[in-house]
């Protein structure tokens, strides 16, 4: 039975992997790629019936495109079709009577992804189309023998981990998209293969990490030191955030909330923590796993 898995991975890999990076990187011409810094780019106009001028262009760190004939253009975050109806404007208004312009994205510089985990290469990866999470496990050199069943997708996060954030404190804050990667590896379901937008922060635990943040709780929210904390025996909502340093000055613990998983379920739990500073109100015990929320006042 392992054999054939392992034929069909094999299968997956040769013949439908190719295909998958055709596919989205026509993908990326289209609609949805925004273009960035250092992609070079490929400028066709034509004009009654004849190619009128054809060159490529490198966008400047700064987002700028010099443009034949128009100059500067910033070219930072706009998808192909709205460089291409930004360029044909002036033209058609100075140079030339209704023309046809053609942008295409030549090389891809600005698409950038980050994993980490159970990979055998972890690290910033700079791709050429828009990537797969499969794909992106391929560049990393593949999952270790001790990869969990899931992969944690934290969207357009490379941003916070180079200001010095870490993978705990996205956990913490962020809630990430989670990608079954016993039904896309194991199984070689496709449908599980997310596409994954530049900037976008993979991590992929090992197994014996799945099960240490079993006996995690995170704090986050308005109070001094927010980020992941080991759950102890009789731990309460209150000592929780004691431990993560107390309130900030604008915090409202009274109107703070735990959230819990529950089964496949998700339950809030709202607690006023100054009626539980003044014994007015019975403390939360938490549980494992819970994510304990203070939010900032509205004065």
């Amino acid at each position: 039975m392992k054999c054939h898995a392992n034929k069909f991975l094999i299968f997956v890999f040769i013949f439908l992997f190719p295909l998958s990076i055709s596919i989205h990187t026509s993908l990326a011409q289209g609609k949805g790629y925004r273009i960035g810094p250092r992609d070079v780019i490929s400028i066709t106009i034509y004009a009654g019936g004849e190619k009128q001028h054809q060159q490529d262009l490198i966008v400047s760190s700064e987002g700028i495109l010099n443009v034949p004939f128009i100059g500067p253009v910033k070219a930072k975050g706009l998808t192909v079709p709205q460089l291409e109806a930004l360029v044909r404007e002036p033209l058609a208004r100075d140079y030339f009577v209704n023309p046809d312009v053609i942008v295409q994205v030549k090389e891809y510089h600005s698409l950038h992804y980050y994993i980490s985990g159970a990979v055998s290469s972890p690290g910033l990866y700079e791709m050429s189309s828009e990537a797969t999470l499969m794909e992106l496990i391929a560049k990393a050199g593949g999952v270790s023998a001790d990869r969990g069943n899931v992969a944690y997708v934290f969207r357009s996060s490379i941003p916070e981990l180079s200001k010095g954030d870490t993978i705990e404190n996205l956990i913490s804050h962020k809630e990430p998209v989670k990608v079954s990667l016993k039904d896309l590896l194991d199984k070689g379901d496709m449908s599980h293969n997310l596409v994954l937008h530049s900037g976008d922060v993979v991590y992929i635990p090992s197994q014996k990490v799945l099960n240490l943040s079993e006996s995690k709780i995170y704090v986050e929210g308005e109070v001094r030191s927010p980020g992941v904390y080991q759950y102890q025996e009789g731990l309460t909502a209150l000592n929780a955030c004691i431990l993560a340093g107390g309130f900030d000055k604008y915090a409202a613990p009274n109107r703070a909330r735990i959230v819990r998983r529950q089964g496949n379920k998700q339950i809030i739990i709202k607690v006023d923590l100054n009626k539980v500073k003044d014994g007015k109100a019975p403390d939360v015990p938490l549980r494992p796993g819970d994510r304990i929320h203070i939010p900032e006042t509205w004065l």
